[in-house]
């Protein structure tokens, strides 16, 4: 069967035949791909970054954000079954430390964790694809159109999750209202797929969430925040010290940019007992000069905690698939399926990875009907 692959350290990714997977142990299921979404991680691993094939394998097959539909299931397996729709988790516990062997590997002690199409496993750009049980989540049929998006949002979910339980946890007054996120002031720094998915997530518990990014108010981005109930702030405008004169001090800041400078910038924004989180992984390793000084007594005086956040568990997909099911209810399919701007048969792979157009938002390569 076809596979895209790729000897890490290289930028040669191409079509390889890999062998046709099977059931082979009684909580084994067995998934056709219809699609895997592109991200970051995807372009950095076809640019010669991070990436190590499984032992004693050459080559690496991509892919980490997959979508399918269930062929077989092992006798012992419960949780889905022939037909259907469902994806898989990426990181694979250590086995070694307690977060691993409770399933919770995005919480991993060691680092000796493997992530399917990353690091040490093969992933999902393939036709057909076995894992266990226990990485395994259903995505209704409604979600067909949108259930790519599963993965991003389960990284989004992480991350708001551990900002609300902090919160929960620290604050006198978060007993007073079951949702701490609901009526609470929310800032979303980086309007990508993961940025925007946070936007939904934190809007379906009631926030005021309000955008950032570096792009025209009627574009595609901003036009879908708004589409939602978002408020869009333009960061050639607005900077991250206006922020807060602007539009309010922010109780939780969702950081999605990946730049250091930013990053570090929106401190400006976070008001007294607030938390921010952030997810943009930063690259190279330029220097930065900041008041360190200075930002160490606004975290201790104004009671503010930072915390960052990577990956996701399997109950992370999970409240993902529940989100997606309520923000299509909510907003509607036609809505939710714009986030998915640009789709590619598998074989223009090449496109696809290399394109970055100004109106994209998620690239999907197409498995099915190519």
């Amino acid at each position: 069967m076809d596979a895209l692959v790729i000897h890490p350290g290289s930028t040669a990714i191409h079509v390889a035949q890999r062998p046709v997977p099977a059931i082979t142990a009684p909580d084994d299921v067995l998934v056709r791909v219809i699609r895997v979404g592109i991200c970051g991680t995807d372009r950095d691993i076809a640019s010669g970054g991070r990436a190590k094939a499984p032992d004693g394998a050459a080559d690496l097959v991509i892919g980490h954000e997959m979508f399918g539909r269930v062929e077989a299931v092992g006798a012992n397996v419960s949780r889905v079954q022939a037909g259907d729709f469902a994806v898989f988790t990426v990181r694979r516990g250590c086995g070694q430390c307690l977060p691993c062997v409770m399933n919770r590997p995005d919480m991993c002690h060691t680092g000796a964790y493997r992530e399917r199409g990353i690091w040490g496993l093969d992933g999902y750009q393939t036709e057909l694809v076995v894992d266990k049980e226990a990485y395994v989540v259903r995505v209704p049929a409604d979600l067909e159109a949108a259930g790519v998006l599963t993965e991003p949002l389960s990284v989004a979910e992480k991350a708001i999750d551990e900002a609300q339980r902090i919160q929960q946890a620290r604050l006198p007054d978060a007993p007073a209202t079951p949702d701490w996120l609901f009526g609470r002031r929310c800032l979303v720094a980086g309007l990508g797929p993961i940025g925007l998915l946070a936007a939904l997530a934190l809007r379906l518990h009631g926030a005021e969430v309000y955008g950032l990014d570096v792009v025209d108010a009627n574009t595609v981005r901003p036009q879908w925040l708004q589409a939602i109930g978002g408020h869009y702030l333009d960061g050639r405008v607005t900077t991250p010290s206006q922020i807060a004169a602007v539009a309010g001090a922010m109780e939780l800041i969702f950081e999605a940019t990946g730049v250091p400078a930013i990053e570090y910038n929106l401190l400006d924004a976070l008001a007294p007992n607030g938390i921010y989180v952030l997810t943009g992984i930063p690259g190279g390793d330029r220097p930065l000069q900041i008041p360190g000084a200075e930002l160490m007594r606004r975290l201790v005086l104004n009671n503010q905690a930072m915390i960052g956040s990577v990956n996701a568990a399997r109950d992370h997909f999970q409240l993902a698939v529940n989100d997606l099911l309520q923000a299509q209810h909510q907003w509607g399919s036609e809505l939710l399926a714009k986030l998915i701007t640009h789709r590619y048969p598998y074989l223009a792979f090449a496109d696809a990875l290399s394109r970055h157009d100004d109106d994209e938002i998620k690239i999907v390569l197409e498995w099915e009907h190519t």
